[in-house]
């Protein structure tokens, strides 16, 4: 990749798109292609093909979706599924009807079975059922790897998937209708330690184990495989590392500093019991993370008390 190629960054004001954004210009890149929704609408075939058509970028990285925790997705499937259905099938066949080099197109670790084997392989992918509160996202998901590995076997196109473990990192969402458990758990310690409140209720038994990536670090990793790798197979991308939901919760409680209890709402779904990646493949490209658990949420944590008091 050349420090000029044109690149185009599909959702880059997203907490991924972001941080791809960040890292490119960190390394040098200069010509970085950037659209906002309301600039460039990619559910709609027609602008996308025309955005592709002036624009002519050389190496694209698909970052946009619509994203959400347990509730969002259980909430609206029907937006889940179609929404990221049209942007990455808009995406992808401009970025083959218009020669890109090369196209990154970034998932999810729920493609994988629920009960998939643990750590979880590559080759896992559609081996079992889906969990069902997820379902529509990780269909449109693995819809786009599918995607992209047609797209290389009938055409020839340089088209790769990665799948990202849990993300957390700046711009991170912190809506708590909307947002994944680790920003939700912030917001929830932080604004119980401003009223001082005595408890903090999470949901479930607080058993199910999470993998969690710093998304610098997803960034630095997309662009090393950009760079580095070509194949029909799909790249996962996490720590390798997992912790109980009870225990990431402890953790941001002492971060924020919170001196209540921590309650469980045992009413509550828990989820998949257990999503652990495997990231061997990832590694033998030589790569390997570099930002543990708690000095991410300590960055976080910072980042977020400075946009409440902006």
């Amino acid at each position: 990749m050349n420090k000029d190629a044109k690149i185009y960054v599909a959702g880059h004001r997203g907490m991924v798109g972001s941080a791809i954004v960040r890292t490119l210009e960190e390394n040098g890149f200069t010509n970085i292609i950037k659209r906002t929704s309301e600039e460039l609408n990619l559910i709609r075939q027609e602008e996308v093909e025309s955005f592709f058509k002036k624009q002519k970028p050389d190496y694209v990285f698909l970052a946009a979706a619509k994203v959400g925790g347990i509730h969002a997705n259980n909430t609206y499937p029907a937006e889940f599924l179609y929404n990221n259905l049209m942007i990455e099938s808009n995406v992808i066949h401009s970025a083959y009807k218009y020669n890109v080099k090369k196209l990154l197109f970034l998932g999810s670790s729920c493609i994988y079975p629920k009960m998939a084997p643990q750590p979880i392989k590559e080759e896992y992918l559609l081996t079992g059922s889906l969990e069902p509160t997820n379902e529509a996202y990780a269909i449109a998901k693995i819809s786009g790897i599918e995607l992209c590995r047609f797209y290389r076997k009938q055409y020839g196109c340089d088209f790769i998937s990665a799948m990202p473990t849990n993300l957390y990192g700046i711009n991170d969402n912190f809506d708590l209708e909307t947002s994944h458990v680790l920003p939700a758990l912030i917001r929830k310690f932080h604004e119980a330690k401003i009223n001082n409140q005595k408890e903090v209720v999470i949901w479930g038994t607080g058993k199910p184990r999470r993998e969690f990536l710093y998304v610098d670090d997803l960034a630095d990793a997309c662009l090393h495989i950009m760079k580095d790798y070509s194949d029909e197979m799909h790249v996962n991308i996490g720590t390798g590392e997992d912790i109980e939901i009870g225990e990431l919760a402890e953790m941001i409680k002492n971060i924020v500093g919170f001196k209540g209890d921590i309650v469980n709402d045992l009413t509550k779904p828990d989820g998949t019991p257990r999503k652990l990646l495997d990231v061997s493949l990832l590694q033998s490209t030589g790569w390997v993370f570099n930002t543990k658990l708690n000095a991410g949420i300590e960055k976080v944590y910072q980042w977020y008390l400075e946009q409440k008091n902006n």
